[in-house]
């Protein structure tokens, strides 16, 4: 992509730093959600299924240093920013261009964490006008193959972390088909609200009981009021200040 065509966007307070297509698909909370979700600890190896420009696998590298960190794009331009972005983080991040239902034998071994936050809307959803953020929030591949290849792809033990809408829960579950525990902690836009998003964590061929964490409240109050943000302190541990998302024991237990 030409300069023009891109921004250069500040998260975790100027932590991160990422080129981002000024009309394509651009990252905002989901990435850094999913990144604080995953429970990795320096020296494992990790694999984003659809990295797009890299958002979620560098804030991760970040906030655990000594990750051997993968992912995964269909989108040439997309893997290239996130190549671009690895490099100019200081972050070491490899980058391979494939589609998740055709993966080459490199990203076939078993990962300690995979990764995804899969489109989010069903095929036949009216499309975006830019072709690269119709590519990444259309559901092509159907949302029960992006399991299906997370799962596979992490090794005994290892996790699968999603982030996907509230609604689609019901599909995640079942397309884990006893294959994985999980727990799940629901986000809410604010207090009282029903939760629009899920953080999913599966561990392959976990045997706990399925557990429903209390939501994950984003803003503060019952309504935006003022100028700026108005995020909880549990968000700004995450948003701002690259801090892990607390799922309770179930990174050992499940």
């Amino acid at each position: 992509m030409a300069e023009p065509a891109l921004t250069r966007d500040v998260f975790l307070d100027g932590r991160l730093i990422a080129w981002q297509p000024k009309d394509g698909y651009r990252a905002a909370t989901d990435p850094l959600l999913l990144a604080a979700a995953v429970p990795a600890r320096p020296g494992q190896r990790v694999l984003e299924l659809g990295c797009g420009a890299g958002v979620a696998l560098l804030a991760l590298g970040l906030r655990v240093p000594g990750l051997s960190l993968r992912g995964v794009e269909r989108q040439a331009e997309y893997a290239a920013l996130a190549r671009r972005n690895g490099a100019e983080n200081g972050v070491d991040l490899q980058v391979t261009e494939a589609d998740l239902v055709a993966l080459p034998p490199e990203l076939r071994e078993g990962f300690d964490h995979v990764m995804a936050n899969p489109p989010y809307y069903r095929p036949g959803s009216p499309p975006a006008r830019d072709a690269g953020r119709d590519a990444a929030l259309r559901e092509e591949t159907p949302l029960a193959d992006w399991v299906a290849t997370g799962l596979r792809r992490a090794k005994g033990g290892g996790f699968l972390t999603l982030i996907h809408l509230a609604e689609r829960l019901p599909e995640i579950l079942a397309a884990l088909g006893g294959r994985a525990s999980a727990t799940v902690r629901p986000i809410a836009a604010r207090e009282g609200r029903a939760a629009g998003r899920v953080l999913v964590q599966a561990r392959k061929g976990g045997r706990a009981p399925f557990r429903l964490l209390a939501p994950l409240v984003m803003h503060e109050g019952p309504a935006h009021r003022a100028d700026g943000d108005d995020f909880t302190p549990g968000a700004q541990a995450i948003l701002r200040h690259a801090q892990a998302l607390d799922w309770g024991d179930s990174a050992v237990s499940a």
